[in-house]
């Protein structure tokens, strides 16, 4: 089933494109809300909240824009609206060590974007602790970062967006992607250079 009859089949309320949206794009819808809410159990919840948006909505959806970017927006949005209500921050994880390794220092970020499906528990007792401690200063910083940062930064670094692909999806132009790239890396590095002197320079 290819977008315009995914889209066709969803504004007709079949089941069956429903259930071909989920597969579709379940793994990202998930994996993108984690990234900013930052609980399992709450992803999960906002992630099934994501999916009834847009079915809810898909007939508003004209089909003059992107599907796959008009999803990351309902899903950013909601995102950052649950992560809003709740400030408490219980447990942290989620997200390849790869990211953190290449953020830190090391191999390109995209590297293990592969595994992102199998998110690691970095309370794991095969995880070392300043592997531990480094996730969780890191996941602070981020969650300091203005909203539009927030939601760049997550986009370009942990579901390997493009510009362009960013910048459908925030409505915004590539080159206000780039400067809230650069302005959410220049924030992360000035609040953790203390704790990482040596890993960012």
């Amino acid at each position: 089933m290819d977008v315009p009859e995914l889209i066709a089949g969803l504004q007709q309320g079949n089941p069956d494109a429903f259930r071909q949206l989920v597969l579709t794009y379940q793994s990202r819808v998930y994996n993108t809300v984690l990234a900013i809410v930052r609980q399992p159990e709450e992803a999960e919840d906002v992630a099934q909240e994501v999916f009834v948006q847009v079915f809810e909505s898909i007939k508003s959806f004209g089909g003059d824009g992107k599907l796959t970017a008009w999803i990351y927006r309902i899903a950013t949005t909601k995102a950052l609206e649950a992560y809003r209500k709740r400030h408490a921050r219980k447990r942290w994880g989620g997200i390849p060590f790869s990211f953190f390794t290449s953020f830190f220092g090391g191999d390109g970020a995209k590297d293990g974007l592969a595994e992102r499906h199998h998110p690691v528990d970095f309370a794991h007792p095969g995880v070392k602790l300043e592997q531990q401690e480094r996730s969780k200063v890191l996941f602070a910083a981020i969650a300091r970062l203005v909203d539009q940062q927030k939601i760049a930064f997550t986009l370009f670094h942990i579901e390997g967006l493009s510009y362009q692909e960013i910048a459908d999806v925030m409505q915004v132009s590539v080159s206000a992607v780039e400067s809230l790239l650069h302005r959410a890396k220049a924030n992360l590095r000035k609040w953790l250079r203390a704790y990482y002197e040596t890993e960012m320079d």
